[in-house]
């Protein structure tokens, strides 16, 4: 049975807390990525994208056009980079486009 608490304690640290003891921070950062992809890029390549995979630091875009996929080649750091910001830790090092 887990201890409890007598102190009061803030809902948003209760659920810090529950996530680092249950080790689900690289799921929420799975969903986090793909929700932040598909904020930052809009409608656009959102279309053409059908598959966002993160695993481990890198960053798996499967896009069905490759005329957008060799666009969006030239800008990866700085599409890093934004990605990183969003999310507010560094999460993505390496941007693979499919």
């Amino acid at each position: 049975m887990a201890k409890r608490n007598n102190e009061h304690l803030k809902i948003s640290d209760a659920l810090k807390e529950f996530i680092q003891t249950n080790k689900l921070e690289k799921g929420l950062d799975k969903v986090n990525v793909a929700d932040a992809w598909t904020k930052l890029m809009g409608n656009g390549v959102n279309n053409y994208t059908t598959s966002i995979q993160l695993e481990r630091e890198t960053l798996y875009v499967q896009l069905s056009s490759s005329v957008l996929r060799e666009e969006l080649s030239y800008g990866k750091q700085k599409i890093i980079t934004m990605l990183n910001e969003e999310l507010g830790k560094e999460i993505i090092k390496k941007l693979v486009l499919r």
